[in-house]
């Protein structure tokens, strides 16, 4: 155990670093732990914790500006000790590394559902293309695999988690069918020249115990993961996004699902009733193994089937995403180009003349970084100005939707892919 801190010199170092404490419950501690009555620890994460003598967590230290958002401004000002980030009316200018400016609408709007009930982003403020009257539905691809329409949530999600370990990505996993499944199916049996029948269930159990166990384990909720930071939500307007101190997580089950590659309304179904924000909660969540590695040397965007297949040296496919790329009216480039940057937890340069409009947004803009950027947690910049493969907030509705040019994956597998390319990679694009 770490010695008992003094609480006036802990009162004092808050003061000089403008953070506060936060309880287990994610509320500020509205007291200064007196000296004997708690030891200084650090988490996981490096943070500092206090703790009682029983080694429960009592607080953990984070900075003010994450604690606070923009619908709280003001509000702050007279408590002891915490420096409110917003208390003044003009927000100053803040620059972050790896800026990015796209062409494309990182912002996925959805409309009613069409055809086998998947929506497409409103194709308006492309490049150089004013809104069009009326939108085109997309157009999908189904790969030929027959889907077993009894299959219950639970065998369903043991087919994405295993597909999932391969390599060969089925999106989030939420325990349904749909054709992101069926994407990754294909190119599993191209990765493998084997058969994968999705109708058989006990297969897939045993090729699940082979590849790590089965696709649910259990998970304890750490102070790390209470902790955040968080904001509490994540406005529209990007004026507003720009005054956040970052685009993070906005919850602990957001988070947590995206950590498992879940679905966040289906993490909640598995464990009904649960509050996120307890450490020490036992909850059940997906295993989705080991990240995929190797050396890409080769990018296909397929528009038509709404996938990125990566390719290795040999010419062999080494992975395979479901992914959001372009549509008729605003379409991603044509032919290929190739990774010129690669930048992790990028910040994003929303520029009307270069982008679109977004609302009555005219002026430049500095959205900072964070996974629920407008280009999520990465950016792989194409050698065709303003366009690359990026993440996104939204995972659930990749490979459901149409983009604005560029190429749009979960925020896990925009990851993964990132690093196994290097610049100078090519990227092809194909109808």
């Amino acid at each position: 155990m770490a010695p008992a801190v003094d609480a006036q010199s802990f009162y004092d170092r808050r003061q000089s670093q403008q953070t506060v404490l936060v309880s287990p419950e994610g509320d500020i501690l509205d007291y200064i732990p007196e000296s004997g009555e708690v030891a200084i620890s650090r988490d996981r994460m490096g943070r500092t914790v206090l703790v009682d003598r029983y080694g429960n967590l009592v607080a953990t230290e984070i900075p003010a500006e994450s604690y606070y958002p923009p619908r709280d401004r003001g509000r702050n000002r007279d408590l002891p000790g915490v420096y409110d980030p917003y208390q003044d009316d003009a927000p100053a200018q803040r620059g972050f590394g790896d800026e990015v400016t796209t062409a494309s609408i990182p912002d996925i709007e959805p409309v009613e559902p069409g055809n086998d009930e998947l929506p497409q982003d409103m194709p308006y403020g492309g490049p150089d293309l004013p809104p069009p009257d009326d939108m085109a539905p997309a157009k999908v691809v189904t790969p030929d695999i027959p889907v077993k329409t009894n299959l219950s949530r639970l065998e369903i999600t043991a087919l994405q988690v295993f597909l999932d370990r391969e390599g060969v990505s089925p999106g989030v996993i939420d325990g349904k069918m749909g054709q992101n499944v069926n994407k990754a199916i294909v190119a599993w049996q191209q990765i493998t020249g084997e058969t994968l029948d999705p109708n058989n269930a006990e297969d897939i159990l045993e090729r699940l115990r082979m590849t790590g166990g089965m696709a649910l384990k259990s998970y304890t909720i750490t102070a790390g993961d209470a902790a955040g930071p968080y904001v509490a939500s994540i406005p529209e307007d990007y004026a507003h996004k720009a005054q956040l101190p970052a685009m993070a997580y906005t919850s602990t089950a957001e988070m947590l699902a995206e950590r498992f590659h879940m679905d966040e309304d289906y993490l909640r179904e598995l464990n009904p009733g649960v509050d996120f924000t307890i450490p020490g909660t036992i909850i059940k969540v997906t295993d989705p193994g080991e990240v995929k590695t190797g050396s890409v040397a080769r990018i296909v965007a397929d528009k038509g089937l709404k996938q990125v297949l990566a390719y290795s040296e040999d010419g062999s496919l080494l992975a395979a995403y479901p992914a959001s790329i372009g549509s008729a009216d605003t379409p991603s480039p044509s032919g290929t180009v190739t990774i010129e940057r690669i930048a992790l937890n990028p910040g994003y340069t929303y520029n009307p003349k270069v982008n679109f409009q977004q609302g009555n947004n005219t002026k430049i803009l500095q959205i900072p970084p964070g996974p629920n950027g407008p280009v999520g947690t990465v950016w792989l910049a194409l050698s065709k100005p303003t366009y690359g493969i990026h993440g996104t907030p939204e995972p659930s509705k990749i490979g459901r939707t149409q983009s604005h040019g560029c190429i749009r994956l979960t925020n896990w597998d925009a990851t993964e892919l990132a690093k196994m390319v290097k610049a100078g990679v090519t990227v092809e694009f194909i109808d």
